[in-house]
């Protein structure tokens, strides 16, 4: 059975770059254009991994990420932030609210963010 990955952001061009290297990864890949539907798939597709963006169209991701952690049903996937916000109250905030990583989108290329998700997937 394929690994799930959710991928949430908003940067379709980002998304359809990202989605097409893990699906010749492996695995399979549910993407969200939003927080809201982002909550909403990791939800219902319980995703083995999470990706996440902050900066996202009606629920930013630190609201999504803070709602995957206190729900019983998504508490335990790991979720790393993909962003290009790098500021350390930011991180901070991430990290404080569940995250598993923390990487800023123009310090990895996709090769690395692979290597990330292969190291944290559940």
């Amino acid at each position: 059975m394929s690994k799930i990955i959710l991928l949430v952001e908003d940067e379709p061009t980002l998304q359809k770059t990202l989605s097409l290297a893990l699906t010749q990864e492996g695995y399979e890949v549910k993407s969200a254009l939003d927080g809201e539907a982002g909550l909403r798939l990791a939800k219902e597709a319980k995703p083995n991994i999470i990706l996440l963006d902050l900066i996202l169209p009606k629920m930013d991701g630190f609201e999504v990420l803070d709602e995957i952690k206190k729900d019983e049903a998504t508490k335990d996937i790991p979720v790393i932030v993909l962003t290009n916000l790098e500021s350390t109250p930011d991180i901070e905030k991430a990290l404080a609210l569940g995250a598993t990583n923390y990487l800023v989108k123009a310090n990895y290329d996709l090769k690395d963010i692979i290597d990330k998700i292969k190291d944290n997937i559940k």
